[in-house]
């Protein structure tokens, strides 16, 4: 109880500092140049020979301190000013901007992990398997009130698959526990780095052999809070080993990119720069549980340039109860996760806060468990009793799934894995009042299921006909309608068994999209032809009646 109460005070002690502190550094711009601003001041800032010209092309007379790259090292356009002493940053913006020498010009704002944390007290005897109901929930977890299969349905996933060691999962966070036995063999390395004092791959960093340190510039990602080797732990803890916990992908990579310090803030400057490092050093997918409430230029150009160069970002709705908008969720690149509890309800309050929640809004995509979620210990390699509330820690099961859907396919864009994520939700699984039929703002399109959404992806690939038709069948699995949208004009429908029985018909349709009422369907595994004018198969797609 005494161990409860203190970690409470902790943590309302660190929302208020925050709440009470800036929302952006009082000492430093972001700014990005024009195309053709002139090389020459673009050169004297880059060698950081920026005196007098500089402040003159700037027309202001605030001593500069240090002018740095930061953003996409590969482009060289995006620099942070960080100056002697405290600015007026609003009158900064506007003075830097009416030179004319910049695309934008903006405060560099601050974000924060998605997550607390509590220590229990006592050891259950069981094995820990049955504390992680995320993954499988038999109605008897014992810390709070829990009904059976509010899960995404992991143990049937991994009867599919485990993952795969060639897809690099980055983790935006505090750090990793590098050295935890649950991440032996699973760390990312960077071949290309030498550790001899130089940036051997020419990446722009010194020695980054397992990632990088924004926080504090250095080639240590170590964890020095906590939180990052939570996440870390739930997505890619080695499972099936008899020890701790199993993450959702047992073979992926780990990233380490540490972005907050050890009080769970840090800038958007610094999770930018981390983005643009995972992408242009092969990571496939990338973990985001922080956030903050400032729309930022700089931030959303380092989402879109993840998701152009085929990297998914998944990040956390955050914990206010409240439809503000935190970024990066609130980005349309971005897959946006909200929490739920044991019991499959809207996390509202988390457990260390009576005035906590999920959040919700139109921005959101799907749920997924994020209260008492028990993880890995940053200062411990046996410790396993610590869990964490919030929608930190819903992402990462997000990001664990999609991990997987890679190792199925490593070619999957973001935007499919996002369709996939989406239509194999779980609907209506929570508060009738806020969870409603199709998509609403608190459950988005409902709490994922690792089990369906690797079943349709394997059962859903390839079509089987004319390789120029774009044949979309959704839902699938599906147990009432299932919509087929083609980019020929349909002019049938046959359904058959994997036996070759014809099963259903539709003629004479004339229509791109039809709706296929499957409801009284055996369940099972069918084969959903589409036909042209003289009845013949144009294309084809596996689907599974639940």
């Amino acid at each position: 109880m005494k161990t409860r109460l203190l970690t409470t005070v902790c943590c309302l002690c660190m929302y208020i500092s925050f709440a009470q502190a800036q929302e952006y550094a009082s000492n430093q711009l972001i700014f990005k140049f024009k195309a053709g601003t002139g090389a020459n001041l673009k050169e004297a800032i880059t060698k950081q020979q920026f005196g007098e010209r500089f402040l003159d092309a700037l027309n202001t007379k605030n001593k500069v301190g240090q002018i740095a790259l930061t953003g996409n090292k590969k482009k060289a356009d995006t620099y942070i000013i960080d100056f002697d002493k405290a600015q007026d940053i609003e009158a900064r913006v506007k003075e830097y901007m009416a030179t004319g020498l910049f695309e934008y010009v903006e405060p560099n704002y601050v974000g924060k992990a998605g997550g607390e944390s509590i220590t229990v007290a006592t050891i259950p005897n069981e094995p820990l398997f049955p504390r992680q109901y995320g993954l499988y929930n038999d109605g008897s977890f014992a810390q709070s009130p829990a009904i059976a299969d509010a899960d995404i349905d992991m143990e049937l996933a991994w009867d599919i698959t485990t993952g795969d060691e060639s897809i690099v999962v980055a983790i935006l966070d505090s750090g990793v526990k590098l050295d935890h036995p649950e991440f032996s063999g699973r760390i990312w390395v960077n071949t290309a780095e030498n550790v001899n004092a130089a940036d051997t791959d020419g990446n722009g960093y010194e020695d980054d052999i397992q990632g990088w340190d924004f926080v504090n510039a250095d080639n240590d990602p170590s964890d020095d809070q906590g939180h990052g080797t939570n996440i870390a732990g739930l997505i890619a803890a080695n499972g099936n080993n008899g020890v701790g916990y199993a993450g959702v992908d047992w073979h992926c990579k780990i990233m380490s990119l540490k972005v907050l310090d050890n009080n769970n803030s840090g800038y958007y400057s610094k999770f930018s720069e981390a983005i643009y490092y995972a992408v242009d050093n092969g990571a496939k997918v990338i973990n985001m549980s922080l956030g903050g409430s400032s729309d930022s230029v700089t931030f959303k150009a380092a989402v879109d340039y993840a998701h152009e160069n085929g990297v998914t970002v998944v990040a956390c709705m955050m914990n206010t109860n409240s439809d503000t908008k935190y970024y990066p969720a609130a980005f349309d690149n971005c897959i946006a996760v909200g929490a739920t509890n044991p019991n499959d309800k809207r996390a509202a309050p988390f457990f260390w806060d009576a005035n906590s929640g999920s959040n919700y809004g139109e921005h959101i995509d799907v749920v997924a468990p994020g209260n008492y979620i028990f993880g890995l210990n940053y200062q411990s390699d046996t410790s396993f009793n610590t869990y964490w509330g919030g929608t930190s820690q819903a992402a990462p099961l997000v990001v664990g799934v999609c991990s997987l859907l890679l190792a199925q396919d490593a070619s999957r864009t973001p935007d499919e894995l996002r369709t996939i994520i989406r239509e194999t939700a779980q609907d209506q699984v929570g508060d009738p009042a806020e969870d409603i039929a199709g998509f609403d703002r608190y459950f988005g399109y409902g709490r994922i299921n690792a089990h369906d959404a690797l079943r349709y992806s394997s059962l859903s690939v390839g079509n089987v006909g004319d390789k120029n038709i774009k044949l979309r069948v959704y839902p699938n699995p599906s147990s009432h309608t299932v919509k087929v949208e083609s980019s020929n004009t349909i002019n049938g429908i046959r359904i058959n068994t994997l036996l070759g029985q014809e099963v259903y018909k539709l003629s004479n349709l004339q229509g791109r999209q039809v709706d296929v009422d499957v409801a009284s369907f055996a369940r099972g595994v069918y084969v959903l032809n589409i036909l042209d004018a003289g009845g013949r198969n144009m294309a084809s797609k596996k689907i599974v009646i639940d």
